[in-house]
């Protein structure tokens, strides 16, 4: 029997969760990131790095899940686009792993010992397990955008004719720098909301208006670039959203400005680039405000509406390829069968409610600020 949901449908659902997955990584998971990129410049004493530890050591390692669930998904729905981003990102893949590696170990093992200069390089361990993973995540999203030198040959085998230092190119440089300071202000948002008011909370603001000042920046000089550069790519002919996976049968070329197209045809897509440059001017008018809320609220919506921009500039692309984009793989070129998108998402439909419950449940358990105190007093505190 035929799954009930047709497969175009099904391909863009799968799409949009691609999209969800992506977004819930980077609002649990990015503030992680941020505060970590954070820590050596925010707290000065060993009593003040401790504190800022532990306003993410309870939720860290849970937050994680979202990473895991976003490549299981890739690897699942969208087969093509794994074996080549994975295979030709492997270095890269490899880069963030290794630094990714470093936050439990720095967590774990930076209050084993009392000695001063043993705990400020685990700090500096847990500063690169954040900075590093936020900076190449941009890297590989401005590299998407661009266009990656991946081909095809007729057995639909993928060969990779890239280098790491060349994924670090102007266009992916400014969308890491966007990635980290978007991450920056999202987790000096939750420091702001999670320590006691004092000099690191104080601190951390500081920097989260930096960020916010720099995201704005940065987002609209990559609009410009995506706009004026010979960056994007187009279906050409009759596209068939029902048909095989095989990137083969798909006419795609490289065009200039084509992705900006989508908003043109769909006007209503303008909200997310909207939202990407209303998100920081919330969280700074919540920083200078003294309204932590406003803050965090407007620093997820930057990370919403950022995200949101590449996914809908770029539809239906998932992976173009710079140098060969009749290889370039797309939502209804790529995607894996009919009835496994429809298992998949019946899995999906019960088991992601139970990972936002259990998510919201234990915030609203470990609801409340770091303090002082906590940390004096506390020798289960990292």
């Amino acid at each position: 029997m035929a799954p009930p949901i047709d497969y175009e449908t099904l391909r863009v659902i799968w799409w949009a969760l691609m999209g969800v997955l992506l977004i819930g990584f980077a609002l649990t998971d990015g503030f992680d990131l941020g505060v970590a990129s954070l820590l050596p410049f925010v707290a000065k004493t060993d009593e003040e790095r401790r504190m800022v530890i532990n306003s993410v050591g309870a939720t860290w390692e849970g937050n994680q899940v979202w990473f895991i669930l976003g490549g299981g998904a890739i690897f699942a729905a969208w087969p093509f686009v794994y074996a080549v981003s994975f295979s030709g990102f492997y270095l890269a893949m490899f880069l963030v792993l290794a630094a990714l590696i470093l936050r439990p170990v720095g967590f774990k093992y930076r209050s084993k010992k009392p000695d001063p200069a043993w705990r400020s390089r685990w700090d500096w361990a847990l500063f690169v397990g954040g900075f590093v993973p936020a900076l190449v995540f941009g890297v590989a999203v401005g590299n998407v955008l661009a266009g990656v030198p991946f081909r095809l040959d007729g057995d639909l085998r993928s060969f990779y004719e890239g280098t790491l230092l060349g994924l670090f190119h102007h266009f992916s440089l400014l969308a890491g720098l966007l990635s980290v300071a978007m991450l920056v202000l999202h987790g000096s948002a939750w420091l702001a909301i999670k320590i006691e008011r004092g000099a690191v909370h104080d601190r951390a603001k500081s920097f989260g208006q930096i960020a916010a000042v720099l995201a704005i920046l940065l987002f609209a000089a990559g609009g410009v670039m995506v706009a004026t550069m010979n960056m994007g790519f187009r279906t050409e002919g009759a596209v068939d959203p029902m048909g095989p996976s095989n990137p083969h049968l798909s006419t795609l070329v490289a065009a200039r400005g084509a992705w900006l197209a989508n908003y043109g045809a769909h006007p209503w897509m303008l909200l997310a680039p909207v939202l990407g440059f209303l998100g920081p001017v919330m969280a700074l008018i919540g920083i200078r405000s003294k309204r932590e809320v406003l803050a965090f609220g407007g620093s997820s919506f930057a990370a919403i509406g950022i995200i949101s921009t590449v996914g809908l500039s770029m539809f239906p692309f998932i992976l173009p390829s710079s140098i060969d984009p009749g290889s370039s793989l797309t939502v209804w070129n790529a995607s894996s069968s009919h009835l496994t998108l429809f298992i998949m998402l019946l899995v999906t439909l019960v088991f992601l409610p139970i990972v936002l419950l259990y998510t919201a449940w234990v915030y609203k358990v470990l609801f409340g600020r770091v303090t002082t105190q906590d940390v004096r007093t506390n020798p289960d505190y990292y």
